[in-house]
């Protein structure tokens, strides 16, 4: 057995299997990356908090019991879960128009949100809804993370001028404008400078210096670590928050201690809605970048763990007062380059981390706001896809379009109006295509069994036999496309007497394109043409078997073309249709 370890397939080993299966020289790398990843997330986590409009310190408990849950149920070796930037910006979003934000009432219903955003996933978990995954599409998963960056983006511009709001015209501007902004703005643009170096050179530059590739890649990524602990000295030493410059103010030390008080059921109802909207996301987004994971390492992951391992993530969120949360990209490309084999690196993480708000968390209550503000900059700004949306146009401009309306409407209608605008493009634009089937004429390649269509290629057909290749499921939006195409090719054909269907590529045929099949046969079978078919897949067929239409109006069902052209052919003589 190989040292990295192997997830099992779904319904193998079930949940815990890597914990059954532990191996000792597991331990070390699972170890440094538990330690590792937790400081990194520090910062990250009271970011993410001050972008859902919590106190910071929400962020950390958010890191503490989901890293424990999702190791209980999750089937990702290496991803880590967390407070993300999608997620809490979904939150505030979400619940602003509910609650002030920074209010108790705001923070129970953060907590709701993430108790009720646990329950649905865990129960779709065990329904075994994990092929829920697919029914966002890419492009709509990145427009809708785009759209999602631009907002994040915008949110932060006042926290980097040290305001409490964005300033909207010049008088503005100057009016909000104190000495506390302009030292939190020099701060910011150095802290930005630093990072946006270290995400992009200090990696390169560590290994020019003899610096291992993997641990300068790691401590590349901890860069913010760097910058969050400056920017604590500097405050400190200069009395920065004395001269107006933002800091996070009191940080209460030790573990959360849960107040609950449950909303009423009105209020419950209407956080319905949002529940299902955060856990849609948050799932599709945590699969996505679990699958990413485990093709680094060849192993694999099962959908229907992943909603467990997500849903009890989001109740531990809940239990330990925090909001919700998914898997994060950052922290854990962090995980596996530190060495985690296993979801132990995250139980470590958060041992850690309850050690970190027992001792040293007052700590942080000197840290200035706008560099939370640059390290939430620095960590959004990549998720904005442009190379993505060019080479998604460049393939598919209608999906294209639909990365840009996504991402548009996030920005200009709010969270669930981007997502239910995406998804309803998505759907109209497969309507349309299937609206719009490929029909082909086929016959035969000369001196072969294969059949191509007759206006591509150089072929023989037969003078009273019409083969009719259909590429597409007939349904509702495209039977009379379908229809058409049929009938315009047997004018093409005016002596034909056998209509083959070659059903190889129609996977199904609903109630509205029965009929019409049903329909077009008897009309042909009026003017003496048989109908025959040939290729149909085995469910199509088991669909098919009781029906009146094939009883009666099929005269021949054909294995393959080839059987059909060597059965129904006559012996006049073989026509040759040139390509066009």
């Amino acid at each position: 057995m190989r040292d990295n370890p192997r997830l099992l397939p779904p319904g193998g080993d079930g949940w815990l299997a890597w914990l059954r299966n532990y191996r000792l020289a597991w331990l070390s790398g699972d170890l440094v990356a538990g330690v590792v990843t937790a400081i990194m997330i520090i910062p990250q986590s009271m970011a993410y908090a001050m972008l859902a409009g919590l106190p910071v310190q929400i962020g950390l408990y958010a890191s503490l019991l989901p890293l424990i849950g999702y190791a209980l149920f999750g089937s990702s070796m290496s991803m880590s879960v967390g407070p993300v930037a999608v997620t809490a910006l979904m939150t505030a979003a979400l619940l602003a128009p509910m609650a002030s934000i920074g209010s108790a009432e705001y923070l129970q219903l953060a907590i709701w949100l993430a108790l009720m955003s646990g329950v649905l996933l865990f129960v779709l978990g065990l329904l075994r809804m994990g092929f829920l995954a697919n029914f966002l599409s890419h492009p709509v998963i990145s427009g809708f993370i785009s759209g999602a960056s631009l907002l994040i983006l915008l949110s932060q511009l006042p926290h980097l001028l040290g305001m409490d709001r964005m300033p909207t015209t010049p008088a503005q501007l100057v009016e909000q404008w104190h000495p506390g902004s302009g030292l939190a703005l020099a701060m910011g643009l150095l802290a930005l400078a630093w990072l946006l170096y270290a995400r992009t050179r200090l990696a390169a530059h560590l290994h020019s210096l003899g610096v291992n590739q993997a641990v300068a890649g790691v401590l590349a990524r901890l860069a913010p670590i760097l910058v969050v602990a400056v920017g604590m000295l500097l405050t400190v030493g200069f009395d920065l928050a004395e001269q107006g410059v933002p800091v996070v103010g009191s940080l209460p030390a030790g573990l959360p201690s849960l107040v609950w008080n449950t909303p009423q059921l009105e209020t419950l109802g209407m956080l319905m809605l949002p529940a299902a909207l955060i856990s849609l996301v948050s799932f599709v987004e945590s699969v996505s970048i679990a699958q990413s994971l485990a093709r680094r390492k060849r192993q694999s992951i099962d959908p229907d763990r992943e909603l467990l391992g997500l849903g009890t993530a989001n109740i531990g969120a809940a239990l330990t007062g925090g909001f919700a949360v998914c898997g994060g990209f950052s922290r854990s490309g962090v995980n596996i380059e530190a060495g985690a084999n296993t979801p132990l690196a995250g139980v470590v993480s958060a041992a850690v981390l309850a050690l970190i708000l027992m001792t040293i968390a007052p700590v942080f209550a000197s840290l200035p706001l706008v560099v939370l503000a640059v390290v939430i900059l620095v960590a959004v700004a990549p998720l904005i896809d442009v190379a993505g949306l060019r080479r998604t146009w460049r393939y598919d401009r209608r999906e294209g379009a639909t990365l840009v309306a996504t991402a548009a409407g996030v920005v200009l209608l709010g969270i669930e109006g981007g997502i239910v605008l995406g998804v309803g493009l998505s759907i109209v634009t497969q309507l349309w295509r299937g609206s719009r089937p490929h029909v082909a004429v086929v016959g035969r390649v000369p001196g072969t069994q294969y059949f191509r269509n007759t206006r591509r290629h150089l072929v023989e057909i037969e003078p009273q036999l019409l083969a009719v290749r259909i590429d597409e499921n007939i349904f509702f939006a495209n039977t009379r496309a379908i229809e058409r195409a049929i009938f315009q090719a047997l004018c093409d054909y005016p002596d034909t007497r056998h209509l083959l269907l070659i059903l190889s590529a129609v996977n199904h045929i609903d109630s509205t394109g029965l009929d019409m099949l049903g329909e077009l046969s008897l009309g042909l079978h009026e003017k003496g043409i048989d109908v025959h078919l040939a290729e149909v897949k085995g469910p199509v067929m088991d669909q098919l078997a009781d029906t009146d239409w094939l009883r009666t109006l099929v005269v021949n069902v054909f294995p393959s073309t080839h059987i059909a052209f060597n059965t129904l052919s006559e012996a006049a003589p073989v026509a040759v249709a040139s390509a066009e």
